[in-house]
């Protein structure tokens, strides 16, 4: 390779460290914190569903999760379907 062509290629390269740092490397920690999240779910964990469904965990079998969500009504939904874990008070 020449100067030039090397010369031609440092733009390249520059935009792809900024995509990496703004745009691949964020999307992975979301991805390892969902994760973790999707591993440390437990029964008795209260939590919000992507619709906006609160309430208390009570089985996990697999990829599927049982809801409480009020007194008797039990809800089953995927594990992908859970938004977030509300902090115990």
């Amino acid at each position: 390779m020449t100067v030039k062509q090397l010369e031609a290629l440092i733009p390249y390269l520059f935009l792809l460290g900024i995509l990496y740092v703004f745009i691949l490397r964020p999307q992975q920690k979301r991805q390892k914190e969902r994760n973790n999240l999707m591993a440390s779910l437990a029964v008795g964990n209260r939590v919000v569903t992507i619709g906006g469904l609160h309430g208390t965990v009570t089985a996990i079998e697999g990829q599927t999760v049982t809801i409480a969500v009020d007194g008797n009504a039990k809800l089953t939904f995927e594990k992908s379907a859970i938004s977030r874990v509300v902090p115990q008070e």
